[in-house]
């Protein structure tokens, strides 16, 4: 329960200051956060799709992998 709280307050950052909340996921010095932080200085608004995509798509696929190996462990 605590991930999707975790999750709802990444994207509800993601959608104020983009960076931001794939700062709060991936790091400061991931791909994701640069290409991130370049759109959003291009254009707000794709960097606010940009950051959602990221934060749900490939949020999704990591916790999946993770249960994986907690399963295996």
């Amino acid at each position: 329960m605590a991930s999707r709280s975790c999750t709802f307050l990444e994207i509800l950052l993601a959608i104020i200051l983009p960076p931001l909340g794939v700062f709060l996921h991936y790091g400061c010095c991931s791909m994701e956060f640069c290409i991130c932080l370049l759109l959003t200085i291009l254009g707000y608004i794709p960097g606010i799709i940009y950051a959602v995509y990221v934060l749900v798509a490939h949020g999704s696929a990591s916790e999946e992998s993770g249960r994986d190996y907690d399963a295996l462990a």
